[in-house]
């Protein structure tokens, strides 16, 4: 298996990389404390989806760039190095657009579609509730019909982009056993959201929803009544995959920053890029992110195949989450004390990489997934 870049490919990214520094870095960079507010949202999104980023996945005849996934995780990879806030913020809207072209009627794609997948309209999807946590089987939101209407009453929690989202792809209950996926625009149907505070990636909203008897059109149904979570199952392989991604960025920002680091700090006479315990530290970090690269390269691959990666997206994820961490921590510590404040980025890629072993399956969820493709048999039961 190649996963170098092909000729197309690295001029994508050559691309990309002087967009991400020239356009996208400078919106950015206000927001590293706090969320994006939806002005700020938007003029990032149209910055970034003339590049694929944001409208990658959704195809030509859609409007949107038709990339294959490996090619999307190098952007995405790519731009988490400089800002994995904007990276999540157009990860999750595109995710959206996705979901609106596979599963929204003709009517309904016509209305938004061209929108999103230009950056005009941002999406959002909402599954996550309070106390539910990975069983999403157990999810309370409901949507009760009501003539040629549905009446959707619930709380979603831990939704990305939903403070600044103008849609939102709501998941609820429809029947005992049976969930369907409704379109919620904020500003005709209405939704209120509140924003959670949280450890890093602090410019990527992430907020509570309500929906209190917010009544949508029949029309709004994303795809068949009763077939919400097996899409919503279905878009696990790819989130695991681009979450991934986000922490591969993170890794290598902290991987590069603790080399230069190494060769400007001098002790005991000579650069601490010459110690060996420093070495040890960088070669260390070396190995973990380029394993993990190729963990997620084969799972974005055989996702651009067209092919099934439940196994290679859960260890893709699990393994690559977790090593960022390992490669943070270590950029820290080649920083020694400098390291600790906020004077140096590593202290902010060490709180960001902690953030991604939570979200699309814990370590742990992912680990049972492993599992159960090893072994045939369900611990989740």
């Amino acid at each position: 298996m190649d996963f170098e870049p092909n000729e197309e490919q690295t001029m994508a990214l050559d691309g990309w990389r002087r967009a991400v520094l020239r356009d996208v870095a400078p919106l950015a960079a206000p927001y590293m404390d706090s969320p994006f507010d939806r002005e700020a949202a938007h003029e990032l999104m149209r910055a970034m989806v003339p590049f694929g980023v944001g409208s990658g996945w959704v195809p030509e005849e859609g409007g949107g760039m038709g990339l294959d996934f490996l090619t999307s995780g190098l952007l995405f990879e790519e731009l988490s190095r400089t800002s994995p806030d904007a990276a999540g913020l157009a990860w999750v809207a595109e995710g959206a657009a996705l979901k609106v072209h596979s599963n929204g009627s003709e009517e309904i794609k016509a209305r938004y579609l061209e929108k999103m997948v230009a950056g005009e309209v941002i999406g959002c999807s909402a599954i996550s509730e309070p106390g539910i946590g990975s069983n999403v089987r157990e999810m309370r939101t409901r949507a009760v019909r009501d003539g040629k209407y549905y009446r959707i009453t619930g709380e979603k929690m831990w939704i990305s982009n939903a403070t600044i989202a103008d849609v939102v792809l709501v998941v609820a209950k429809t029947d005992e056993n049976e969930f369907s996926m409704f379109l919620v625009d904020r500003e005709e149907h209405g939704f209120e959201a509140q924003e959670i505070q949280k450890l890093g990636i602090s410019g990527w909203p992430m907020a509570q929803v309500q929906f209190n008897d917010v009544v949508v059109p029949e029309g709004n149904l994303l795809g068949e009544i009763g077939s919400g979570l097996r899409e919503t199952m279905k878009g696990f392989d790819r989130s695991r995959c681009f979450v991934s991604t986000l922490a591969l960025g993170i890794g290598r920002a902290a991987l590069e920053n603790a080399i230069e680091y190494s060769k400007q700090r001098s002790q005991f006479g000579k650069p601490i890029a010459g110690h060996q315990l420093v070495q040890a530290m960088l070669a260390e970090m070396a190995s973990e992110l380029a394993a993990s690269q190729l963990l997620v390269y084969r799972a974005l691959s055989m996702m651009a195949q067209g092919r099934r990666c439940e196994l290679e997206a859960s260890i893709a994820k699990s393994f690559t989450t977790e090593a960022v961490q390992r490669i943070a921590s270590k950029a820290i510590q080649v920083h020694g004390a400098f390291g600790l404040t906020k004077e140096f980025p590593v202290e902010r890629h060490f709180r960001n990489a902690r953030m991604l072993s939570i979200p699309d399956g814990t370590t742990q969820i992912n680990q049972l997934i492993i599992g159960r493709k090893l072994t045939g048999i369900d611990a989740f039961s």
